[in-house]
């Protein structure tokens, strides 16, 4: 996962604040059940691939399932042993930042035992503590 295009190849970094809830994102727009974090942190586009495969692999062909976060910040990593200056390193992966409050993934038309598994089962591929919502 990453965007098809971006205005600028490399972004700063910004501040990595823990205060502050999502200001968008925090209601079930979609599904029946959902996903919701409890914590501060950028998710990286593996992150969210994992949890996805998780969650349609528990699911078998049954429900649809939404994924309300995309990962468009670039995060960039100088390589190995490179000596201090010569500017800024290359993209590495894109993340995500993530705020409390924010719906991770939806689901709907399946049984909420399957979704709450399912959403168990993702939330173990994620690096923030997360909570199970429904609607």
């Amino acid at each position: 996962m990453q965007p098809k295009k971006v205005k600028h190849r490399k972004w700063h970094k910004g501040r990595r604040r823990s205060t502050g809830l999502a200001k968008a994102g925090t209601e079930l727009c979609f599904g029946m059940y959902g996903l919701k974090a409890e914590g501060t942190k950028w998710i990286t586009d593996k992150q969210i691939e994992s949890a996805r495969r998780t969650i349609t692999h528990h699911l078998q062909k049954g429900g649809k399932l939404w994924i309300r976060i995309f990962p468009d910040k670039p995060v960039t990593q100088k390589g190995q042993e490179v000596p201090m200056g010569g500017g800024k390193g290359s993209v590495e992966y894109y993340a995500c930042p993530i705020k409390p409050g924010r719906i991770l993934f939806e689901i709907d038309g399946v049984a909420e035992k399957i979704a709450r598994e399912a959403m168990r089962l993702a939330a173990h591929k994620l690096p923030i503590k997360t909570k199970f919502i429904k609607s």
